[in-house]
């Protein structure tokens, strides 16, 4: 059983890494593709931003570990989890071979519950969808930290991306009407100048929103397996190199070997790179410039920041995608490539329900073989 448990956190470090990978593009491609720096300085910026952030607060994590599936219906076994990342692994690895800025975090999601049904016999019950804790801010459930933020955090990514945007262009026509000094700093040469000093700064707000959400998904899942495996035994009588797997109720079962690990683990695999993802989003949607790239990461990582902080798991890939498009909007509705656009959509739509059956079928197959 120890070797179950070592293979489903080894698993949890894999999809982690690939996570990693897959979604570099989302803090790194406006940066790399307005030439403000040069893929390799952008990656690094990235990784040191992503494993700090990771180390920003559990909200996320508690909510995978707890919030989306009700184990009073379902036992989350090893199995189940098993099943969730290998979903939710095969279905990251095709998007990013297809060249597709699909959502890690709703792979994920997905995976855990299309294999929570299928160990709960397709009973719907075994999925928390709303539950009631509080005020607004501390419900839980899947309607409340998944379905509503799956479709408000694009719709505000191209908000706000529009609205920075629309702000930068005022602020600068203001300065040049003042003329002077002003006026001067207006002109395209300086504005492309400041804004490409401003980008570093974006894009570093981008790498830690991007790490404070992303990796403390892959903190849950590991706390859930853990804690599934110390309630069904199979963390009883460990050896003494292995104590460190049982889960200290003190910290809520977020333990800091689990931080440490899903942090470094996923600043490596940011550093590792996402060349196809980055190439769909730096310069297949829309040409961007300095002040462009510093609108949408800008917009991207504030909505990241806030939605952590209320633990909802919300895709990075989502708001940096559709703040770009609202980006590109403002320039004009005929500046975006609405074809590529239409193909991300696309992604966006599949990857629960393709990574919920993958993870179904997988158990499935564990069942047919007896292995559940």
């Amino acid at each position: 059983m120890l070797i179950l448990v070592l293979t489903v956190v080894l698993m949890a470090l894999v999809f982690e890494f690939i996570n990693g990978f897959h979604d570099t593009a989302n803090s790194i491609a406006t940066v790399v593709a307005t030439k403000v720096l040069s893929p390799a300085q952008a990656i690094m910026l990235a990784a040191v931003t992503n494993l700090i952030g990771a180390f920003w607060g559990t909200a996320v994590a508690k909510t995978i570990s707890s919030g989306l599936v009700d184990t009073g219906v379902v036992n989350v076994s090893l199995q189940v989890i098993l099943c969730a990342l290998l979903g939710g692994i095969i279905w990251n690895l095709f998007t990013w071979w297809r060249g597709l800025p699909s959502s890690s975090s709703h792979a994920l999601i997905g995976g855990l519950c299309g294999a929570a049904l299928a160990a709960a016999d397709n009973n719907w019950g075994a999925l928390i969808w709303s539950k009631t804790v509080g005020d607004w801010t501390k419900n839980e459930g899947l309607l409340w930290k998944v379905l509503l933020p799956m479709v408000t955090s694009p719709v505000a990514g191209f908000t706000l991306g529009i609205i920075m945007m629309v702000g930068l262009w005022a602020l600068i026509a203001g300065m040049a009407k003042a003329g002077g000094l002003l006026g001067r700093l207006a002109r395209p040469v300086w504005v492309n100048a400041f804004f490409g000093k401003a980008q570093l700064a974006s894009a570093a707000y981008m790498g830690l929103a991007h790490g404070r959400n992303d990796a403390q998904k892959t903190m849950g899942i590991i706390a859930l397996a853990l804690l599934g495996a110390e309630s069904a035994g199979a963390l009883q009588g460990l050896p003494e190199w292995a104590r460190f797997l049982e889960p200290d109720p003190g910290k809520d079962g977020i333990d800091s070997w689990i931080i440490v690990s899903c942090a470094l683990v996923m600043a490596a695999g940011t550093a590792a790179g996402g060349w196809r993802i980055i190439k769909t989003l730096g310069h297949k949607m829309v040409k961007l410039h300095p002040i462009h790239g510093f609108a949408a990461e800008t917009s991207s990582a504030t909505i990241l920041t806030v939605a952590a902080h209320f633990g909802m798991p919300v895709s990075t890939t989502h708001s940096i995608s559709t703040a770009i498009m609202g980006v590109g909007f403002a320039k004009s509705s005929r500046a975006l490539k609405w074809t590529v656009i239409e193909r991300i959509v696309w992604a966006w739509i599949l990857t629960f329900p393709a990574a919920g059956g993958l993870a179904y079928g997988l158990h499935w197959l564990l069942e047919l073989v007896g292995w559940s």
